[in-house]
């Protein structure tokens, strides 16, 4: 799953419009940015096997940092408690770590059994990515739902972002229908680099498009200050 997993982002941005989308947009993704970082390591590992799903080329057969139940919930604490030292939010601390969590039951979906219940083994997964369109249909309804609600909340997002971050997700989803269609990448670390350099080019830009809709707000000037909600 890719753009899906933005959908979670979304909602907690309607729960607690003060925690920056730019934070969630990261935060869903965090176990894939370690998992990148750690393929490039050779802490974990992937096989580039073509055909071995209908959806991507992926072999995940190594992955219990980042992709474990235990990996998953870890990431989440750390993520959560870190976000609420920062801002003293405990509301955007939940927030977070939820984000973060959200991304191992989304990747049950569409997984092949490699998502281990410990270590690396007990490994889970429905294997949606065998059915493209059924994917698809699944990604686009939880980001589009989620920016739906998004959306709705008139505090979460303002101005020009409320018309602009639409037709961004829309541009991402296409380009995700493409890249499931295309042909696989050329060997693990290219696709650690490119899913790294992917995260980091939405969250940018998602951060931008959040600034850019908030009216009379000066380039690198908060419209106001986080303070220490509860």
């Amino acid at each position: 799953m890719f753009i899906g997993h933005y959908g979670p982002s979304f909602a907690a941005k309607r729960v607690e419009p003060a925690v920056p989308l730019w934070i969630l947009f990261i935060a869903v993704q965090l176990l894939d940015v370690f998992w990148g970082i750690f393929v490039l390591l050779g802490v974990e590992r992937v096989r580039i096997v073509p055909g071995f799903t209908k959806t991507n080329a992926l072999d995940l057969y190594y992955m219990p940092y980042t992709h474990s139940l235990p990996g998953a919930l870890g990431w989440a604490l750390v993520a959560g408690v870190a976000y609420l030292a920062a801002s003293r939010s405990r509301r955007g601390g939940l927030l977070v770590g939820a984000a973060v969590f959200s991304h191992w039951p989304l990747d049950l979906l569409v997984h092949r059994p490699d998502l281990a219940l410990y270590d690396n083994a007990a490994k889970v997964g429905l294997g949606l990515w065998d059915y493209p369109l059924v994917t698809l249909v699944i990604e686009s309804a939880l980001v589009l739902g989620g920016l739906g609600l998004c959306i709705a909340n008139t505090r979460a997002l303002k101005g020009s972002a409320r018309y602009a971050m639409p037709l961004f997700i829309c541009a991402a989803l296409g380009l995700q229908a493409a890249m499931a269609f295309g042909p696989p990448p050329p060997s693990d670390d290219a696709m650690a680099v490119t899913a790294l350099a992917s995260y980091a080019i939405l969250a940018g830009a998602i951060a931008w498009l959040e600034k850019a809709g908030v009216p009379g707000a000066k380039p690198n000037e908060p419209e106001r200050p986080n303070g220490y909600s509860l």
